[in-house]
């Protein structure tokens, strides 16, 4: 696919680095050309594109924009579709994570892991829709594990990540048949910035059927394989969890 015309383009939220970063190198060595979206992590973005254009030069596009400002969201598809003349797949991968015990919840914390986790990718859904239908191509959300199963003391965030997952499948109904919309939720593949308490750790990973972590890649794999292969897959959740789910 040496013509850029001929090549597939996605457009990944949170992609300067972790799970965004990976996948990222995985779609771009599949030969698709990459919009690959940022908050504030320059230098991490400025490495990963130099990574990537210096095997593929100008197959990438930087954007950089608070997902939080619903009215930029739609420039963020445009400048995509304006740069590289169509747009085959999107993955909301972007993400805010944190705890909210009840009786500390405030607005500012509903508005800010709603707007990361559900807002913004409804929205961008929505500016996409049309590219995506013109290509017969595809959505990707980045759920969680507990958006079924709760995790004790982030109410808020569990909460954004099931709207996120009724999306996916409202999304799946209202868009069909010409745009595929699907999820993956991955379980223990990297831990948080913050960090986890080394039990913590010990804990979860015994929960987990395959007794080890995921890995970036596994995730990556994932969401290439929604894009390129799973052609009569609409509306349904790939948990990437090495069993986690399995454990009452």
């Amino acid at each position: 696919m040496s013509d850029p015309a001929s090549r597939p383009v996605a457009l990944i939220t949170g992609a300067a680095r972790r799970i965004g970063a990976e996948i990222a190198r995985t779609l771009h060595g599949r030969g698709f050309d990459l919009a690959l979206h940022h908050r504030r992590s320059d230098q991490d973005m400025a490495d990963l594109v130099a990574e990537l254009e210096a095997s593929r030069a100008r197959s990438c596009l930087i954007l950089k924009a608070e997902l939080g400002e619903t009215e930029r969201l739609p420039d963020l598809v445009a400048g995509t579709v304006a740069r590289f003349g169509r747009l085959d797949a999107l993955v909301n991968n972007a993400s805010a994570f944190y705890p909210t015990p009840v009786g500390a919840i405030t607005p500012a914390h509903w508005d800010e892991l709603f707007a990361a986790n559900a807002r913004a990718p409804l929205f961008l859904a929505q500016a996409a829709a049309p590219h995506l239908a013109a290509r017969e191509g595809c959505i990707v959300n980045l759920v969680d594990l507990y958006a079924l199963r709760p995790l004790p003391g982030h109410a808020v965030y569990c909460m954004a990540k099931a709207a996120l997952l009724a999306m996916t499948r409202a999304l799946a109904l209202d868009l069909g048949p010409a745009v595929r919309v699907n999820a993956v939720a991955p379980g223990a593949v990297l831990w948080p910035d913050a960090g986890k308490p080394p039990e913590d750790r010990r804990r979860l990973i015994a929960a987990t059927a395959l007794k080890r972590m995921g890995q970036p890649r596994d995730v990556a794999e994932a969401v290439r394989w929604l894009i390129e292969d799973a052609r009569y897959c609409t509306g349904e959740v790939i948990h990437v969890d090495g069993g986690r789910g399995l454990s009452a």
